[in-house]
């Protein structure tokens, strides 16, 4: 039988913000869920059965086209996947993976349907999300479109580091080729960097966070704008 956990001892921020009502409408169908590492959430063109709301790691949605994929968002425990359901659509062309193992609560997208349409509440805060969530893909578009691989790469560390507890990254160099869209030789030469201007250390698929400050004057601008609409929407 599935849990009834309480919005105030779960680290979702969605949960987290529902007023009781909200919650207790989606608190019987919510189960705890371990999330592995590449554990697929959504697969393309396929009916979305789960949406999840994450509470430790964090998921990757990656665009798939033409031979060819990138990260295009980040989902932790500041949101949820399954956008699609809240959108009144049921599936996405776009694959949404575990990138750092964690765990999770998860509902069937019939029951997140149902509430939605119950909840005038519950569906404007999901909208809300699912706009800050756009903002950060677009936000991805431009800095994937104008700014250097480095500094992508800093803002992709900083976007991990928000989403995890520590300044301990596992990512191997042959993933971040594939978040970044760019070949592994030129991860490494951004990797090697960042560790010059000692903002990390990498070793053994490990990235450590040395210098956030750093690493956010490395973007050059490329980091900040989602988080801060996310902040402006949520505390």
């Amino acid at each position: 039988m599935p849990a009834s956990p309480s919005s105030t001892n779960t680290p979702n921020r969605i949960l987290s913000r529902l007023t009781r009502d909200d919650f207790e409408l989606l608190a019987p169908h919510l189960s705890p869920v371990d999330l592995p590492l590449r554990r697929p959430l959504e697969v393309p063109h396929k009916p979305i059965e789960y949406v999840y709301f994450v509470e430790y790691g964090f998921a990757s949605v990656v665009a798939n086209g033409a031979g060819r994929s990138i990260e295009v968002g980040l989902i932790g425990r500041e949101g949820m996947t399954g956008l699609a359901v809240v959108m009144a659509a049921n599936r996405s062309p776009n694959a949404t993976f575990i990138q750092s193992a964690g765990r999770g609560l998860r509902m069937s997208s019939a029951n997140m349907r149902s509430a939605v349409e119950q909840s005038a509440s519950l569906r404007r805060l999901l909208l809300q999300y699912g706009h800050a969530f756009i903002v950060q893909t677009a936000q991805t578009a431009l800095a994937n479109g104008c700014s250097k691989v480095e500094e992508r790469l800093a803002r992709w560390i900083l976007m991990a580091h928000d989403r995890l507890d520590g300044d301990e990254i596992a990512l191997t160099h042959e993933f971040l080729s594939i978040m970044l869209g760019v070949r592994r030789a030129g991860v490494t030469v951004a990797l090697n960097l960042l560790e010059k201007k000692a903002l990390v250390r990498a070793q053994r698929g490990v990235i450590s966070v040395l210098d956030r400050k750093g690493l956010e004057k490395m973007t050059e601008g490329a980091y900040g704008v989602p988080e801060a609409e996310f902040q402006r929407l949520f505390g």
